[in-house]
């Protein structure tokens, strides 16, 4: 029996500490809900965690212009119903301007609302969304996943020959029975082509909604496979805490134990 070196003491002492470093690292993860607080605890873990954190970040990104370019199509949309308005009661007035009973005052006042229709087109050719162009007809690449790749989203051109052929006052009037046929003629190729640029349009919404989806059902994939990495397991974690605060309360208790065995070397001296 040794006094010196109390191995007895050393060895609880060592238990004890891996024991409350266990017990420490439990009560962490519990009260962050995360099983990776530190570098060390999984490292690759976290390498992989943070990886799919960025592409997380870049996933909602993309969903967020998918979004703002549904927007943009609305509000596209939104417009040419008007236009559509507008070209139907024009078709409506070159109609009524042929007939044959109508005088020419009867036929300026329908060229007076033709005309004014014809500038309402015009005019909504000059709209923008955000500052960016309705209907140049530009096409628009619109991002639509992490890595960037892009969809074409179809531009519209309300400056396009079929419809300045109506907005322009000098090429369509109905002053006339024959230049009301001239600009029915023109009225109806505008409306030809108004509805194959609404058509477009519902196309490109359509196909922009369907990566809308696909970007939310990723953005969810994603976030379970980092739960899985990341996310603690409460009901796991609690029955570890209960171990190793058990653990730490023995080892307590042990080496206060062991730290009074040298004592009984008193009585052999004694």
């Amino acid at each position: 029996m040794v006094i010196n070196t109390n191995t007895s003491s050393l060895q609880a002492s060592q238990l004890l500490g891996e024991s409350s470093t266990k017990l420490s690292q439990s009560l962490a993860r519990l009260s962050s809900g995360s099983k990776i607080t530190s570098p060390s605890d999984d490292s690759a873990g976290l390498a992989v965690s943070m990886k799919l954190d960025a592409q997380m970040a870049r996933v909602n990104a993309a969903n967020s212009n998918v979004g703002n370019a549904i927007s943009f199509n609305q509000t596209q949309d939104g417009y040419l119903q008007k236009v559509n308005d507008a070209l139907s009661r024009m078709s409506e007035l070159s109609v009524l301007s042929q007939d044959v009973t109508k005088s020419t005052g009867d036929r300026a006042l329908y060229n007076q609302e033709f005309q004014a229709l014809g500038s309402y087109v015009g005019n909504v050719a000059t709209k923008d969304f955000n500052g960016v162009s309705l209907f140049s007809g530009s096409t628009l690449n619109v991002t639509t996943d992490s890595d960037g790749n892009t969809f074409s989203n179809v531009g519209i051109n309300l400056g396009a020959t079929s419809y300045s052929n109506v907005t322009d006052g000098t090429t369509s009037d109905v002053t006339s029975v024959a230049n009301a046929k001239t600009a029915l003629t023109n009225v109806k190729g505008a409306i030809d082509q108004l509805a194959k640029d609404r058509a477009n349009i519902g196309s490109n919404i359509e196909s922009l909604t369907y990566y809308s989806g696909q970007l939310s059902s990723l953005n969810n994939n994603l976030a379970a496979a980092k739960s899985r990495i990341t996310d603690v397991d409460v009901a796991t974690e609690s029955t570890n805490y209960a171990k190793q605060n058990i653990l730490v309360q023995s080892g307590t208790a042990m080496l206060a134990q062991a730290n009074a065995m040298p004592q009984s070397v008193l009585k052999l001296i004694g």
